[in-house]
């Protein structure tokens, strides 16, 4: 009789406990941060963006999310295959920086994954924007356009030893990509420099820019000494002293100071720092390359690749040194 009591009460510990403790712990719902590693289902996979212009957070699905940063980020004219490319690079920066995939969100703004604002995060627009941008006739073939390309990549994301990659992108590289090291001092195997010949055609590839030498001083600060300098007859007023590998400006003497290429194109607000200046009577004039920090995927580089019959992946791989693409929603 013991035998058959103790029997009865393991049985009603094993179906009261035990299996909904486990039926409990294999949802998902029940769990707390997942990592990028764990496939999803794609109805869970929401986002939460700060509206900077609103100042407000607000949640979307991922899926809609990234349409409107493709929207935002790349010119709808784009080929099939190049949005794709750049709808892959958005995904991959959001879950990168998502809660729910173990990501950091936005550190000023608790709650949030990320930014509408360009300055945080990555471009997004929502639908009033677009259809001002684009204008109510365009709006219609534009969004159709890049929803498509969304759709058909859906999921999917760059990952680098499996773990989701710093999915930069630039306009305009200019004969060659630059590594994420000569850019920020931080090497990634990914964010390497790579040849690029296929962005010649983008409208922001050069650039010229005058400046008065006045003005080089309001900018750079009195102590250059740029002024004085041409006075006393010093011609070679800007020198460029060293170039980083990919053939941007590293470091270069103005006057009397030396800075950083990279300092000189944020304070002159040039297109990149793959420039050349050149004195003429009272001013510089500075011819530029490229259009960005040039680091990662480049959009008009990816839009040629796409006219020449690359797919997506080519383009992604050929940019993204040594990645992989895997998708993080289940069957």
């Amino acid at each position: 009789m013991k035998k058959i009591l103790a029997f009865v009460v393991t049985l009603v510990i094993i179906m009261v406990i035990i299996i909904p403790a486990i039926v409990i712990g294999l949802n998902p719902s029940n769990r707390g941060d997942r990592s990028a590693n764990q496939k999803v289902n794609q109805e869970d996979v929401t986002i939460h963006v700060y509206l900077a212009d609103q100042d407000r957070i607000v949640t979307m699905s991922l899926e809609e999310y990234v349409k409107g940063v493709v929207a935002a980020e790349m010119p709808a004219e784009f080929e099939p295959e190049a949005l794709k490319a750049q709808a892959l690079a958005a995904r991959t920066y959001a879950v990168k920086n998502m809660v729910a995939f173990g990501g950091s969100g936005l550190p000023d703004k608790p709650g949030a994954d990320v930014s509408s604002d360009h300055r945080q995060s990555q471009a997004w627009q929502d639908e009033i924007k677009l259809k001002a941008r684009w204008g109510p006739f365009n709006y219609e073939r534009y969004w159709s356009k890049i929803s498509k390309a969304v759709d058909e990549t859906r999921g999917e994301i760059i990952v680098y030893q499996d773990e989701p990659i710093n999915a930069l992108f630039h306009s305009t590289s200019g004969e060659r990509t630059a590594s994420a090291k000569e850019v920020w001092g931080f090497d990634y195997p990914y964010l390497q420099s790579v040849a690029c010949q296929w962005d010649q055609k983008s409208p922001r590839y050069s650039d010229t820019k005058e400046f008065a030498l006045s003005e080089i001083e309001q900018r750079l600060g009195a102590d250059a000494g740029v002024v004085a300098a041409v006075q006393n007859g010093d011609n070679s007023v800007l020198k460029v002293l060293n170039l980083t590998d990919s053939g941007r400006v590293d470091q270069v003497r103005i006057g009397s100071k030396t800075m950083t290429g990279a300092a000189m194109r944020e304070k002159l607000e040039l297109r990149s720092t793959n420039f050349t200046a050149e004195l003429k009577g009272d001013k510089l004039v500075f011819k530029t390359v490229g259009y960005g920090h040039g680091v990662g995927l480049c959009q008009y580089g990816a839009n040629g690749l796409a006219k020449e019959g690359k797919d997506y992946r080519k383009i992604i791989t050929y940019y993204y040194t040594g990645v992989t693409i895997k998708n993080i929603v289940g069957s």
